[in-house]
């Protein structure tokens, strides 16, 4: 079902960001009801159970490989996202659902940084220049036009580093790691860690409260969040960004806020200034540029090679 080609790994990793844009309105919503990390805990342990059923009945009589490897890499892997969706979610209780899918796509130049200090991959100079234009384009969104740098903000922009760290982390440990069972223990992971957040910062007795627990808000959100921008988004991207570059998937990911904003513009009837505009016009430029190969050195690299 999921083809092995680049171009189709493109395509299915494009379908993750529009999953994934389009929820910001309604976790939103569900926030009105249930405290961020309850929320998530009860997101992702749902996705989890969701993918255990059928996936126990796959493997019962299949031998598992790797195990250690599994749970160590899947751990990480959740640690990130849980770092992500945590401030993410949080943000978007104290900012717009606009304004926080942009500041998330900044991670699609977070992530050639990141490669340098994991990696030491020096990036090349139409990174530094994606990376001054999106930041430049931020500026433009949120210091302008009435609608300053606020709080959830700046809990959005801590989220968009552990996005990108995933990122690459996902690149590298899906290589040669089962990918629906390195799915299902991240977003274990995220479940357990939400959880104990919960429990430890929040009154998440709410969420055993039927008052809160059953809003039509609550259970679209949680539906719709578990099923498909959980379970089936993060399969789809363990599954198939081995066939493409870390760099590649930050650029497609960063198509997400186009989609949140035109969501936000439709449900919410949230508009944005000329300023902001501009600003998002620069953050959508620095993407394109951050995947400009470089012309003298194209030919002579590797056919599975690619430059952050």
């Amino acid at each position: 079902m999921i083809g092995k080609s680049q171009w189709t790994a493109d395509i299915w990793l494009l379908f993750v960001a529009f999953i994934w844009g389009t929820t910001f309105v309604i976790v939103q919503n569900a926030l009105s009801f249930l405290p961020p990390f309850t929320f998530n805990a009860l997101r992702f342990l749902l996705a989890g159970v969701i993918m255990v059923i059928p996936v126990y009945f796959l493997f019962k009589n299949r031998p598992v490989e790797n195990k250690k490897s599994i749970l160590l890499s899947g751990f990480i892997m959740g640690l990130f996202l849980y770092f992500g969706y945590g401030f993410q979610t949080i943000g978007l209780v104290y900012t717009t659902s606009s304004k926080a899918a942009f500041i998330t796509g900044l991670s699609v130049v977070l992530v050639p940084l990141a490669s340098l200090v994991l990696f030491k991959q020096k990036p090349r100079l139409m990174i530094w220049i994606a990376c001054l234009l999106s930041v430049t384009g931020l500026y433009m969104m949120t210091m302008t036009g009435g609608s300053s740098f606020n709080y959830g903000d700046g809990l959005v922009l801590i989220c968009a580093f552990g996005f990108a760290f995933h990122i690459i982390i996902t690149g590298k440990f899906s290589v040669k790691l089962d990918a629906i069972l390195l799915t299902i223990v991240q977003i274990v992971t995220v479940g357990i860690l939400s959880l104990l957040t919960a429990f430890i910062l929040e009154d998440w007795q709410k969420a055993f409260q039927p008052a809160y627990l059953f809003q039509f808000d609550v259970v679209l959100a949680l539906f719709v969040t578990a099923l498909l921008a959980t379970a089936l988004a993060f399969f789809i991207q363990t599954k198939v960004q081995k066939y493409t570059s870390a760099a590649r998937v930050a650029i497609i990911f960063a198509f997400e806020p186009i989609f949140a904003a035109l969501t936000s513009y439709v449900v919410l009837k949230e508009s944005l200034s000329v300023s902001a505009a501009i600003g998002c016009l620069l953050i959508f430029l620095s993407m394109i540029l951050s995947e400009l190969p470089t012309p003298k050195k194209k030919a002579n690299l590797p056919a599975h090679t690619s430059q952050v």
